[in-house]
């Protein structure tokens, strides 16, 4: 049987590490393991080339453009997508990003190969650009992270919601358990085991201070007034720290606030094992895979709502949503969640949390859908 040719077009895989990579990540993985009879090739923009064992594939080739002198590279990149539909006319071509949507219009003109347009958050909100808009009409099918940004798009590019089906982000869950709080980590921040401690983990970048730890910083003083002792540890680095540390400052929170800049992979499940709550009340975030990850070590978790958080915390059903512009419902919710006062039927049950956010958001269940979607692509044609 002559295997069926994909085209997969990313800006990036391997030398950045952010939720769209990871996405992708996860996407080729789901590929190869749910559908034996594709060749999938992969034109990759920005990367030079192929680091990972977990991502070598008999069914998997890469061309990279990541190597070319940066004025020309979107030009070589193209001029490969173009070449590559030309002599290789492939079934489908699956736009990691919607900047490269315009080009998946002009080949469907020209060649008529479908194509499909992943989605995930700000990335797709607000489009007004011409091509793009017309990109996402003419698509086959556009795959979307979460409810919140199909409902986005539904509302400003009036698409048919039938043409916008989801593929939620996944992660892996065995990289993640429930576990005292590590002793270790009690120790390099100078805590006690009793001290209540909510935890943010998120990049501290200008471009992310949306991510609402602004917010969790102007809610501790009124927290402290109820709980004294409880602490803050914010995991992340960037080029926002200095500001983040001036408003500590301002705030007197200096002796209970710990910035604890980069953390390893390997120490990021003790340090969600570390806190009583996790909350980040963002309100730009597409997704926020922290929320899965938070729950499949057993914490409450708190997040906004007016973002991608509705989604991974389904509606409510995993954790509280509050209004991320509201400091007093911010202090009000997180005082309650850390007395154990909070009317949410799931907050203290962490088993129940972890069960049922790998039942939604496991490895499993994303390969499931990703090969429905594809089963319902190959019928049609």
């Amino acid at each position: 049987m002559t295997p069926t040719p994909l085209h997969l077009w990313v800006p990036n895989l391997f030398e950045f590490k952010g939720g769209i990579q990871v996405y992708l990540q996860d996407f080729l993985l789901a590929l190869e393991k749910t559908d034996k009879h594709s060749r999938l090739t992969i034109f990759d923009k920005l990367d030079t080339q192929n680091p990972t064992e977990q991502l070598q594939s008999e069914q998997f080739s890469f061309h990279f453009s990541g190597q070319i002198y940066q004025p020309f590279r979107t030009l070589h990149f193209s001029l490969n997508l173009f070449l590559g539909a030309l002599f290789d006319h492939p079934k489908l071509i699956i736009c990691g990003h919607l900047n490269f949507a315009p080009i998946a219009l002009v080949l469907n003109a020209v060649f008529k190969i479908p194509y499909w347009i992943l989605v995930y958050g700000v990335d797709a909100w607000d489009i007004d650009n011409p091509l793009k808009v017309q990109a996402l009409k003419q698509a086959e099918k556009i795959i979307s992270i979460g409810d919140y940004t199909r409902d986005r798009l539904l509302t400003k590019q009036k698409l048919s919601k039938d043409q916008i089906p989801l593929l939620p982000v996944t992660f892996d869950a065995s990289d993640f358990s429930i576990e005292p709080k590590p002793q270790y980590l009690l120790e390099r921040y100078g805590l006690a085991a009793s001290q209540p401690i909510i935890l943010t983990v998120a990049r501290l970048s200008e471009a992310d201070q949306y991510k609402g730890y602004d917010q969790i910083l102007k809610a501790l003083p009124a927290i402290r007034q109820a709980i004294p002792d409880v602490h803050y540890v914010l995991v992340g680095k960037g080029g926002d720290r200095p500001r983040v540390e001036a408003l500590i400052k301002t705030l007197n929170l200096q002796d209970c606030v710990t910035l604890t800049g980069f953390v390893p992979d390997g120490e990021l499940c003790d340090h969600y094992n570390l806190c009583d709550v996790f909350a980040m009340p963002s309100k730009g975030e597409g997704f926020g895979i922290v929320y899965l990850e938070a729950l499949a070590c057993g914490k409450p978790v708190l997040g906004g709502n007016q973002d991608g958080a509705i989604d991974a915390l389904v509606n409510g059903e995993l954790g509280v949503l509050v209004d991320p512009d509201d400091v007093d419902a911010i202090t009000q919710t997180l005082t309650q969640i850390l007395q154990r006062e909070h009317s949410h039927p799931l907050l203290y049950q962490p088993e129940i949390l972890r069960h049922k956010v790998v039942d939604y958001f496991g490895f499993e269940q994303f390969q499931k859908t990703l090969a429905h979607l594809l089963n319902d692509h190959f019928k049609t044609k």
